[in-house]
């Protein structure tokens, strides 16, 4: 990626993520092919050190975990149909604590539903596909900004906690390409393991302070490694359910979950004489930004709020809901993922949603929906 002399360039958020990710750390790329995430595949083969294409998706995962194992940091990406392959090397490499970043294209559904077709329908499946309910990082951005900020705070979220993060992202914000000043992106610092530099036997599992243990490569010439995905003492030796072991099994909650602050990203731009907020996240955030702007050009007084830490939720989110009479949910699936993450399946007047699939919501549907949301019942 090179800046014209204008800093303008054509550019789609796939190369976006590769460059922040490799500025981060990033130096192994695991790929299988598959719409819509092949672009990212080419621009690691052109940045990355690593490019290596995989037989299937679920080699894709095992290769990532064994790059991991050996200090090396791995992105994979998939869309659905290739994501629910990978599912149980995820989980292998959740409870190994092994970083990664798998990149989560969303298109529509389900089974294989329509290869170029956009889409916002995975959201629910990521907050249960660890087996537990153990949660996952997740950070999706909402313009090519966020392409480049949220792949960077993915690899620096997922080597800081030692877990796996899912970047989750859609068809038309890896694959559409825009004019953007590239001046304006944020610098990118690397992110590196906490190493264990003690003279003791190695606990590949003993944490310190931040509740996450420090790292050695397999293969080291200092100590010997044990890594495990069954549950297991901070040795890592197999155990069924010792205190120490289920203490360290629960560890991985309390680690994502309590240090969520660190990697709590959101958008809100509040008028604070508004009764209504729209809430959205991803690609259908843009149309959302525009729907604002028209609105307040009416003398509309609306707010605006985009997510972009999706799991686990921050509270952040709920105390700013909070302030609101009204809000309209924005997403590009039908049964209203999002809508049922944060509220459940309760029915309130106070909550409103616009649901397509198919193609993007546009500003002018949004727009109509505020207008809706006044009207009495």
């Amino acid at each position: 990626m090179t800046k014209s002399t204008s800093n303008m360039i054509f550019i789609d958020g796939s190369l976006l993520i590769i460059e922040a990710m490799a500025r981060a750390g990033a130096d192994a790329y695991i790929g299988y092919p598959i719409t819509p995430v092949n672009r990212l595949f080419d621009g690691a083969k052109r940045r990355i050190p690593i490019a290596l294409e995989a037989p299937d998706e679920i080699t894709a995962l095992q290769w990532s975990a064994g790059f991991s194992s050996t200090g090396n940091f791995p992105v994979t990406a998939s869309a659905f149909p290739g994501f629910a392959l990978m599912i149980e090397s995820l989980n292998m490499s959740f409870m190994m604590e092994l970083p990664m970043v798998i990149i989560l294209a969303q298109r529509l559904g389900p089974s294989t539903g329509s290869a170029t077709t956009g889409g916002q329908g995975d959201l629910l499946l990521l907050r249960g596909c660890i087996s537990g309910g153990y949660p996952l990082p997740v950070l999706c951005p909402s313009n090519l900004t966020d392409c480049w900020d949220m792949a960077a705070a993915a690899v620096k979220t997922s080597t800081n906690l030692r877990t796996p993060v899912i970047l989750l992202t859609s068809k038309e914000m890896i694959m559409t390409n825009k004019n953007m000043d590239i001046s304006k992106l944020s610098e990118v610092p690397r992110a590196e393991r906490s190493l264990y530099h003690g003279a003791d036997e190695y606990q590949p599992y003993a944490v310190n302070g931040n509740m996450v243990p420090d790292f050695l490569p397999v293969g080291n010439d200092r100590h010997q490694v044990r890594s495990n995905a069954s549950t297991h003492d901070t040795t890592g030796a197999t155990q069924k359910n010792s205190p120490e072991a289920l203490e360290n099994t629960a560890r991985l909650k309390d680690k994502i979950e309590q240090r969520l602050d660190e990697y709590t990203f959101y958008e809100h731009d509040e008028d604070k004489a508004a009764d209504t907020v729209i809430l959205t996240y991803g690609i259908s955030a843009e149309a959302a930004r525009d729907a604002v702007r028209v609105l307040r050009t009416q003398g509309e007084m609306i707010s605006l709020l985009v997510m972009k830490t999706m799991l686990p939720v921050p509270s952040e989110i709920f105390e700013i809901l909070d302030r609101y009479p009204r809000i309209l949910i924005v997403e590009e699936n039908l049964p209203g993922l999002l809508r049922e993450l944060l509220f459940g399946q309760q029915k309130s007047e106070r909550i409103q949603r616009i649901n397509k699939i198919g193609n993007m919501i546009t500003p002018l549907e949004i727009i109509e929906g505020v207008e809706a949301c006044k009207q009495p019942s």
